[in-house]
């Protein structure tokens, strides 16, 4: 059984995540420098606008963070030395703008259903491929990139197995849909940096759960003398 100060602790850590406004920049789901968490609950401003350069990797929409985009070419070319299989950028930066427009188009082809569209895409500010953090990728000769048969493909189970390595977690495991509130997506992978990828697949958790992890042992720690 957790002592008091534990279980303190754990109802805090659960409030902080709980609460979605105001933004609080000293909490790692909401510090663009930290963990920065973006999920259906926890959106961010059209105004956020990452410093993201060109990834220099095959594919398209290949623009990350520049610390992200260094560890996706170190993590593309050990994909290819070490599998044979040269892996494909599919989608990486997305601007509140070109997310808007995504919804929209969706929203419009099922006839205004917004549940529907949620479905399939997320709603402007709500999805990770804002932060410039995340990028979904696929593997060359892979008709379906953005499907489950990546998840086959040599480069989708290389990626679950090593992506950790380069800093990168898979975001949106199967069974973890009702925590990330997103479906499965093998291909769709965020930078969390090394040493937090390394826990984080070591658990196998969702970034969510982590982030409550995170949060109780950073509030332990103010309390230690």
């Amino acid at each position: 059984m957790a002592n008091p100060m534990q279980a303190l602790a754990s109802l805090l850590t659960a409030g902080v995540l709980m609460i979605s406004q105001p933004i609080s920049t000293v909490t790692p789901q909401n510090n663009p420098d930290d963990l920065l968490l973006v999920n259906r609950e926890w959106r961010i401003s059209g105004k956020y606008t990452p410093d993201v350069r060109l990834s220099n990797v095959p594919g398209q929409v290949r623009r990350l963070t520049h610390e992200a985009a260094d560890h996706l070419e170190a993590m593309f070319a050990a994909c290819k030395q070490e599998t044979g299989k040269q892996m494909l950028s599919v989608s990486g930066y997305r601007d509140y703008e070109k997310q808007t427009k995504l919804w929209n188009q969706k929203l419009r082809n099922v006839h205004g259903d917004e549940a529907q569209a949620d479905a399939y895409v997320a709603r402007p500010g709500a999805s990770e491929h804002q932060t410039g953090l995340s990028m979904d990728v696929g593997q060359n000769g892979v008709n379906d990139s953005l499907g489950e048969a990546f998840a086959d493909s040599v480069a989708g189970q290389w990626m679950r197995e090593n992506s950790w390595r380069f800093g990168f977690v898979l975001r949106y495991d199967k069974g973890w849909e009702e925590i990330t509130g997103y479906s499965y997506e093998p291909w769709h992978f965020r930078y969390v940096g090394d040493e937090h990828a390394a826990r984080i697949h070591e658990l196998n958790i969702p970034l969510e759960e982590y982030l409550l992890l995170i949060r109780r042992e950073r509030f332990l720690d103010t309390l230690t003398p």
